[in-house]
């Protein structure tokens, strides 16, 4: 079985090319390493897969991994690359396909919506023409909460009306389901989709909150905390994340509905003050906030009704805010040696 994991120097795909390793799985992985935030970190983490720097940089180029041999390889590509994506797939037996490769960031949607136009739409229409013409049995695809946009009911439910994106980053995202759908319809082509609900940990993006405030907190400068403090998070554990993606990926799609949807979460709702004190606990000083209102494109509350993929896949996820929070705090001590 081989399995090309799209956005694998990404915080996501980085953990899940390992996870699938050690299941023996062989994998391609596939990364822009745009400069979103700093590609150093996108780097690291495709060196901790064997994959040197050098290596990853060349555009086009297949290399092997130092660690792991055949059983995993990488080319620096773009999904919107109508001439070279093709003939990756021709030349590669892709059995299955997880799409992680995206430009994230509900804010920065705000400030350069074309990149997500070309990454999210593009890109993604690409990716479905390759899985249709190379018979692809499986694409599981990362889809987002933030398509739930202002809803106020929780917890979120893959029954809920997601109409109403309130950013263009939602949107995108609510498009990749709505194209996904499409093409099982047409072409009996199997499809997931998992809204992802706020991962965290080890590896993690520099623009999310943990990170943010692990780094302010360390280095002694305020953290800022939008909506005053009143805001709420599915918070999840990037490898209770990854072991449901895995589950998704690696089990028969007969007997299924061509196309699904599921939501991907830790089924809880923390305080954004809670989560604070966790990393405060950890890191053992205080934070300094700066309150500031809601920023456009935020919501209030985010909480993951994930029963379907506990009756469909046995997801279970397990790990506590506590423990996660100090997964992260110690990787990035050890990181950057602070």
């Amino acid at each position: 079985m081989k399995i090309l994991v799209t956005g694998a120097a990404g915080f996501i795909g980085h953990h899940l090319c390992n996870a699938l390793l050690k299941r023996n799985i062989e994998v391609v992985g596939l990364d822009n390493i745009n400069d979103y935030y700093d590609v150093n970190l996108k780097y690291d983490r495709l060196k901790e897969l064997g994959i040197s720097k050098n290596d990853a940089s060349q555009w086009n180029i297949k290399t092997s991994s130092s660690i792991h041999g055949a059983k995993f390889s990488f080319v620096r590509m773009r999904l919107e690359d109508r001439a070279e994506l093709p003939k990756l797939f021709k030349d590669e037996n892709i059995i299955a396909v997880c799409n992680l490769a995206a430009q994230a960031g509900v804010r920065y949607s705000l400030e350069n919506p074309e990149s997500y136009i070309d990454s999210n739409i593009v890109g993604f229409l690409n990716l479905l023409e390759c899985c249709r013409h190379n018979k692809v049995e499986h694409l599981v695809y990362a889809s987002s909460s933030s398509v739930y946009g202002l809803n106020e009911k929780v917890p979120f439910s893959t029954e809920d009306s997601v109409d109403n994106p309130i950013s263009i980053y939602a949107a995108s995202k609510k498009s990749n389901e709505l194209m996904a759908h499409t093409y099982s319809h047409l072409f009996g082509m199997p499809t997931t989709g998992l809204r992802f609900f706020t991962v965290y940990g080890p590896w993690g993006r520099p623009d999310m909150a943990l990170f943010l405030f692990t780094d302010a907190i360390l280095n002694e400068r305020p953290i800022k905390v939008f909506n005053h403090g009143e805001m709420e998070r599915d918070f999840t554990y990037v490898d209770d994340i990854v072991e449901g993606v895995v589950r998704v990926l690696t089990k028969s799609t007969k007997n299924r509905d061509l196309y699904k949807v599921y939501n991907i979460g830790n089924n809880n709702s923390v305080k954004l003050a809670d989560f604070i004190e966790a990393i405060e606990v950890e890191t053992g000083k205080t934070a300094e906030k700066e309150m500031l209102p809601m920023q456009p494109g935020d919501v209030k509350r985010t909480w993951a009704d994930v029963d379907s993929l506990i009756r469909d896949y046995d997801y279970q996820p397990n790990t506590a805010i506590k423990d996660g929070v100090g997964e992260f705090v110690r990787w990035y001590k050890n990181y950057y040696k602070v």
